[in-house]
């Protein structure tokens, strides 16, 4: 359940909207939107769980959600947030600006941090806060800072074409879910698509913004999260059940997609 407390705001313009949500405990449902949203964890931490994973919210951490992307997920906690809704031709204009691909979109990223880009966010926030006291144009300069932060670091990518279908998105991704512990291979994932292995490589960047073999990685690494925060198996068996070859495998990984090894990140959660 989501519950807006943004009163209608005079600084909300068609290329860009601001709102401060408070949501659960229970089920929170961002369904599809014609724009790209950015969501900012702006209360306390909060326990929460997407399909098998367990993770932790914390004030601070970004979503990016693209445009035409749902995402929803269970919260044991209330919780709040900043969601900015970014209209597509803001950050197609941004990349144009920095001389990359016309036809852009961003990849899906959960749990982000990011100084730069949350400073950003806060601002709005705070602009917000004060009626938009500055005008239009500050807002919707601080909103193209935004999208600026966003090309460089969380997965602009050019796309020219049509991806994946969403039947066989999400085929792979349930494919992905339920066999994360095994070899998934290119060649596999292909076949649960019904397209050869060199079209799809090309069709699931263009629908995730990463290549089939980081997504992997990446979802990899947010189930060895979840099991070590169980703290139920030691962390070899945690590696094993994320279909990591071996611990020390698990901890690279991690320390790349996270900036946070193992070890370091139950010291975090307490």
């Amino acid at each position: 359940m989501l519950l807006d407390t943004t009163a209608a705001s005079r600084g909300a313009t068609a290329a860009l909207q601001l709102r401060r949500l408070r949501h659960g405990p229970g089920a929170v449902d961002l369904g599809p939107a014609d724009a790209h949203r950015v969501r900012l964890v702006a209360g306390g931490a909060v326990r929460a769980s997407c399909r098998s994973d367990h993770f932790v919210a914390r004030r601070g951490d970004i979503d990016v959600l693209p445009a035409g992307y749902a995402e929803s997920w269970q919260e044991h906690e209330a919780g709040e947030s900043i969601v900015l809704t970014l209209a597509p031709e803001v950050v197609a204009r941004s990349a144009r600006d920095v001389g990359m691909a016309r036809h852009a979109a961003l990849a899906p990223q959960c749990l982000l941090r990011d100084p730069r880009l949350e400073h950003l966010l806060w601002a709005l926030d705070a602009e917000r806060e004060a009626g938009w006291a500055h005008g239009r144009l500050y807002a919707e300069s601080l909103a193209t800072a935004v999208a600026a932060c966003l090309l460089p670091r969380h997965g602009l990518i050019e796309s020219r074409t049509a991806g994946l279908s969403p039947r066989q998105l999400r085929r792979v991704r349930e494919h992905v879910e339920a066999h994360l512990a095994e070899n998934l291979s290119l060649e596999l994932l292909a076949g649960v698509a019904g397209l050869s292995p060199s079209h799809f490589k090309t069709l699931f960047k263009r629908s995730v913004g990463l290549p089939a073999y980081e997504y992997v990685i990446r979802q990899r690494v947010q189930r060895a999260r979840a099991l070590l925060l169980r703290r139920d198996l030691p962390a070899s068996q945690v590696a094993l059940e994320a279909g990591f070859a071996h611990q020390s495998h698990m901890a690279r990984c991690m320390k790349r997609v996270l900036g946070l090894t193992p070890s370091a990140l139950l010291r975090e959660q307490g």
